[in-house]
């Protein structure tokens, strides 16, 4: 083993070379680049992969999401601390043995978070994306089914009328404005996991538009948009037979549209 002197020596180096780059969380960064690498030569390669604008969840395999480790691949959608907003109000509107579905679940974070809280569901999890489905397998393993489609394609027909909460995070950035995301995100994650359309507002459509033949009577559609957006996406909610309305957390900038139908 080497002196600690040296090690941290070494972190400090690392630290130097991700502010330079850019990484504003460069000592937090550089800690979890040395604790994941197994000795000089693949630290280098990480921290390499990481000045190149990598995300750092896909370098180490990994993204904490509501206290939870969930596992990730280059190519699927990184979790954002803002949505655990939407995990949690999902979460308040459930009970055991309810019929909970995650859309556009990617890694299956949301999902994971709702099998934690609330035991006893019945919690399904679906996504277009291979890799994304793939990772959602490992981290829902013993938790909740997942299935591969676009939407309420992916779902089995028993689900129909049975869904008490339906939560999704789906793309919604538009289209024009992705040139201006950080690269990490629009270099390196999957464009159809952020581009939302023109207005950014066209998953939301599609799910509003299929939500009453999936969610039971009094069940309840969630989805994560911007501050912005939320007016918009409400008024598409209630177009649909949703009685909607939006929350939002101004601490970490989330906004969630919540609707429930009726009958």
């Amino acid at each position: 083993m080497r002196p600690l002197s040296l090690r941290i020596a070494d972190q400090s180096e690392t630290v130097l070379r991700l502010s330079g780059a850019g990484c504003v969380f460069a000592e937090d960064e550089a800690r979890l680049l040395h604790e994941a690498a197994a000795g000089a030569t693949e630290l280098e390669e990480l921290l390499a992969r990481r000045i190149e604008g990598e995300p750092l969840e896909q370098i180490l395999g990994w993204a904490e999401f509501g206290g939870l480790r969930i596992l990730l691949e280059p190519g699927v959608f990184v979790p954002r601390a803002r949505t655990e907003f939407l995990a949690a109000r999902a979460a308040a509107l459930l009970r055991p043995g309810d019929v909970a579905v995650d859309l556009c679940c990617g890694a299956g974070a949301i999902a994971a978070v709702l099998a934690t809280r609330i035991p006893g569901l019945d919690l399904h999890a679906g996504d277009v994306q291979p890799e994304a489905v793939r990772c959602a397998q490992r981290n829902l393993a013993g938790h909740a089914r997942v299935h591969s489609g676009d939407l309420y394609d992916a779902l089995p027909s028993e689900l129909a009328g049975r869904v008490r909460v339906l939560v999704a995070n789906t793309p919604y950035v538009p289209t024009d404005a992705i040139a201006q995301m950080p690269p990490e995100a629009r270099d390196h994650e999957p464009h159809l996991t952020l581009d939302g359309g023109p207005d950014g507002l066209d998953v939301q459509r599609r799910l509003a538009a299929g939500a009453a033949r999936w969610l039971a009577p009094g069940g309840y559609l969630l989805v994560e948009t911007s501050d912005e957006q939320g007016p918009t996406a409400a008024r598409i909610f209630l177009e649909h037979g949703l009685v909607a309305d939006v929350l939002s957390d101004e601490e970490v900038g989330a906004t969630v549209v919540r609707g429930r139908l009726l009958s």
